[in-house]
């Protein structure tokens, strides 16, 4: 059995969608466990009516301690040895879930199964389409300008066991609840991509995605987590590993800016320079 975790608050917008894109799957070996924060508007009253229609829907509203509190909720739920995180505005591309079920089940346990996710606006403009292909641990650390990490878990499926060997989602974990859980899953499971996609990620305005990744939550919470993962690697791999990742984000960056406008270039010296004179004459 596949169980499809779906964690929401306030989700009215997006949860019947969101219901019936597991409906559509047509699988007939599917849970359906919707974690709702206590939400004030009309997502209970949508779940409810659905619930009494399709016993494959189970589910929880309650307050909770946010988003990786809720996933851990519907886990302890969950009946199947199949694993998938749906949030409530994204969903699978047709026929997804049956695949899924069809490669896990010859695949040893715990494995992490990942395909390919399409990035949309809120326009409903494709973005890019995510390809994850190298996901060992060393490269998901070199960072997404140099290997693509997976960026949505409507692309991803894994066997429930895994959560045995490296716990639960971190609840501390906020923003980079996703990133946390898969570069500990990359250290202990068997891992296959499909170059195929899967998953459909919607970025539009006032998601907490969205929002953290315009104020710089996203970032720094990213390359704090990639410095703290680092320590797991051989010596030489860590050094090697991190002095590609500080470069393509730290000076790559502003190389390529001063390159592309040579007018800043002059400035910027200048500041530096009165930065160190002062800093002697101090």
């Amino acid at each position: 059995m596949i169980t499809v975790i779906t964690p929401v608050y306030n989700g009215e917008k997006f949860i019947e969608k969101c219901i019936q894109v597991v409906i559509n799957q047509n699988c007939p070996d599917v849970e359906h466990i919707i974690v709702d924060g206590a939400s004030k508007d009309r997502t209970v009253e949508i779940i409810k009516q659905y619930a009494e229609k399709y016993p494959h829907i189970r589910w929880v509203s309650e307050k909770d301690q946010g988003q990786s509190d809720a996933m851990n909720k519907g886990i302890a739920m969950a009946k199947g040895e199949i694993l998938a995180i749906l949030n409530v505005d994204d969903y699978y591309e047709p026929n997804i879930l049956n695949k899924v079920a069809e490669i896990l089940i010859n695949l040893p346990k715990p494995s992490l199964l990942v395909g390919n996710c399409n990035i949309w606006d809120g326009e409903g403009n494709l973005l890019s389409i995510n390809k994850p292909s190298k996901l060992k641990l060393q490269d998901l650390l070199m960072g997404w300008k140099i290997n693509q990490m997976p960026a949505n878990p409507s692309a991803y499926f894994y066997h429930k066991n895994i959560h045995e060997i490296i716990g639960l989602y971190n609840t501390s974990e906020n923003y980079a609840m996703d990133l946390d859980f898969i570069l500990k899953a990359v250290q202990v499971a068997n891992i296959k991509y499909i170059d195929e996609t899967w998953g459909n990620f919607r970025l539009h305005e006032n998601t907490k995605t969205y929002n953290s990744i315009q104020s710089g939550n996203t970032m720094t919470d990213m390359h704090r987590i990639m410095r703290l993962y680092r320590k797991n690697l051989p010596l030489l791999s860590r050094l090697f590993t991190a002095i590609k990742y500080e470069f393509y984000y730290h000076i790559y960056d502003k190389l390529r800016f001063y390159f592309e406008n040579p007018q800043k270039i002059l400035p910027f010296f200048k500041s530096k320079f009165i930065g160190i004179f002062n800093f002697l004459s101090a």
